[in-house]
């Protein structure tokens, strides 16, 4: 596939975070690599976990505006989070419950971000406008993505 993630990302992004502990810097330059490395992708970012509320939160992204609050267990994103399981979709329209903030975006990864201790720091979601875009490898590399930077967000 011509758009498969380039493993050398998770170089780019531990070098991006070196020495750096704020959570919000490290989130929106994680949000800007991803945006700008990744092809064929319309929106990638973050929603944090709220505990009091027991949901996600908007965070750091880049992309067209975003829904704000998405509940457990509701949508992509709130699946991902309850399951606490990578939700690779090929096409977002045949998820049940989807939640469309963006009506260009067909499909869509979401990789659940839990810190060593077994908090729950939110989701990373990334979309596309193409159906099936991302592929197992691609979810490899982001899962690998987001262990680099949970590594640099523990630290903090």
């Amino acid at each position: 596939m011509s758009d498969a993630i380039n493993p050398l990302i998770t170089e780019q992004l531990d070098a991006l975070l070196y020495e750096e502990t704020n959570l919000v810097a490290n989130l929106s330059n994680a949000a800007a690599l991803l945006k700008q490395t990744l092809t064929d992708v319309n929106w990638a970012g973050f929603y944090l976990y709220q505990a009091a509320t027991d949901d996600l939160i908007l965070g750091p992204f880049q992309g067209n505006v975003a829904c704000v609050h998405i509940e457990n267990n509701h949508g992509v994103c709130g699946t991902a989070l309850a399951t606490q399981e990578v939700q690779r979709v090929a096409d977002v329209h045949k998820f049940a419950g989807h939640i469309a903030c963006d009506s260009a975006s067909n499909a869509e990864v979401v990789v659940p971000l839990t810190l060593a201790d077994g908090t729950k720091l939110g989701v990373m979601d990334i979309d596309s406008p193409s159906i099936d875009r991302f592929s197992a490898a691609d979810q490899a590399v982001l899962e690998e993505f987001a262990r680099v930077l949970l590594k640099h967000v523990d630290k903090a």
